[in-house]
């Protein structure tokens, strides 16, 4: 055996795990340095019986596997490996008989390469494995705390939120429309080391009677059908976190309400007298501008209440080799789901890399699916949504509104409305940013006169 590291198990480490079973000792110790140069923890082994009990017990992202071994040949190797395993095997060979080449392609490994093996050769297939294995570490990492990516904004995002979460410091999100605020948010909960729930509520996606009644809860018989006691989303978030999102969206007399909350400490439901004391760590959010006068539409008491620890939530346009990251683990997710095994085709990369993503996260997600349903074989071919005209409308009028005299104001209205959720893919929030109404107003208009219609 040339060498053994006492390392154990592929999960417990943070870098990928490289095995060869060779009795060429130049090429086994060529090949180890090359791996280890290039970030993996390697294993070399000279005989089928060295190498056996180790890899039953392992499962390396990559193996290199001689056809032709002292005690055997690597076809006894892979006999005696467990059958559901993620890495890769690889047969490599000096040997020119036809019969091994022919039962190595039909074996599970997934390649055969002939020796001698060309360095670049060698070097690409390490590189494959080392994406492949970052895309499941990533993927591994979006599971623990809601954020996916690689990219120095992302970094910046988890380095931020590591430094707010164990205080109970009120934060303050401000991040462009599917860039990933709640899931800032909940890695804020979950690093916290708060025991209670972590509570969400849109506060524009609901009239502001509604939403007092939801934040702050409401006793029986306080309005017409309120037959019972509820208890609104502070008291549900009791030892948690509450998280606002869109905040500026929340009528002016009701974030007065929410401001004494936040100063006191305590709750008084909706007809009631008590005050019930909450304990929450409260994360809001918004996709409006931050600037020197606070947020648009939020109270500037209630800001300097709410922006203790302000954090930016980077938009996806920024976030570069995240893009194709991101990508592969929807795609990953998908396959999962449907028991296929489709890949993206790189040549989508370009038109992908140089979208704007107006719609962030959400709309890459969207694209992706849809190559994805669409696609007649094994690659997935995504192109950005924005950038394909209505089904509606001709490629000249498509993104334009086109007016004519005698129509009316409701009329233009409904005609601007459309066109903008279309340009957004039907995202309310994105459509009432672009026009500088509230998505209050949006739900309003579209109720009166749907856009469609």
């Amino acid at each position: 055996m040339l060498a053994i590291s006492s390392n154990r198990f592929r999960g417990s480490m943070a870098s990928p795990c490289f095995a060869i079973v060779d009795d060429d000792a130049n090429f086994a110790s060529m090949t180890v340095e090359m791996a280890r140069r290039r970030g993996f923890r390697a294993h070399a082994f000279e005989r089928v019986a060295e190498a056996t009990p180790w890899l039953a017990d392992h499962d390396p992202d990559l193996t290199l596997l001689d056809l032709n071994l002292p005690d055997g040949t690597g076809f006894d190797v892979i006999d005696h490996l467990p059958r559901q395993r993620q890495g890769q095997i690889v047969f490599v060979s000096g040997s020119s008989d036809i019969e091994h080449a022919r039962r190595a392609v039909s074996s599970p490994a997934s390649a055969f390469l002939p020796k001698p093996l060309p360095p670049r050769r060698l070097m690409g297939l390490l590189d494959e494995v080392n994406q492949a294995y970052r895309l499941r570490e990533a993927a591994r990492r979006d599971e623990s705390d809601g954020l996916l990516g690689d990219s120095d904004a992302m970094q910046r995002l988890r380095q931020e939120i590591s430094r707010a979460a164990p205080h109970d410091v009120s934060v303050l999100l401000c991040g462009e429309t599917g860039s990933g605020k709640e899931l800032a948010a909940r890695a804020l909960h979950a690093q916290s080391g708060r025991n209670g729930r972590f509570v969400a509520v849109n506060c524009g996606a609901l009239p502001g009677e509604l939403l007092a009644s939801e934040l702050f809860g409401h006793e029986r018989g306080s309005f017409t059908g309120a037959n019972l006691r509820h208890l609104g989303f502070f008291e549900q978030a009791q030892g948690g976190t509450l998280f606002l999102d869109e905040i500026g969206e929340m009528p002016l007399p009701l974030q007065v309400y929410l401001l004494r909350t936040l100063e006191t400490g305590v709750v008084q439901r909706i007809g009631g007298s008590n005050e019930v004391p909450v304990d929450v760590r409260i994360i809001a959010a918004t996709h409006r501008l931050l600037d020197d006068q606070g947020v648009a539409g939020l109270r500037p008491d209630l800001f300097f209440r709410l922006a203790r620890y302000p954090i930016e939530v980077p938009p996806l346009r920024v976030r570069g080799k995240d893009i194709a990251l991101l990508a592969n683990t929807f795609i990953a997710r998908l396959n999962q789901r449907s028991g296929q095994d489709k890949r993206l085709d790189d040549r989508s990369l370009a038109a992908l890399l140089a979208h704007p993503w107006p719609g962030n996260v959400r709309e890459l997600a969207a694209a992706v699916e849809m190559a994805y349903l669409r696609s007649s074989d094994d690659w997935v071919f995504p192109q950005p949504l924005a950038w394909r005209p209505a089904a509606h409308a001709s490629n000249d009028d498509a993104g334009h509104v086109q007016f004519r005299v005698g129509m009316t104001f409701q009329e233009v209205e409904a005609q601007m409305l459309r066109k903008t959720l279309d340009f957004h893919a039907g995202d309310k929030t994105a459509a009432a940013r672009s026009l500088g109404v509230s998505v209050r107003t949006i739900h309003n208009h579209l109720a009166r006169t749907p856009p469609h219609d």
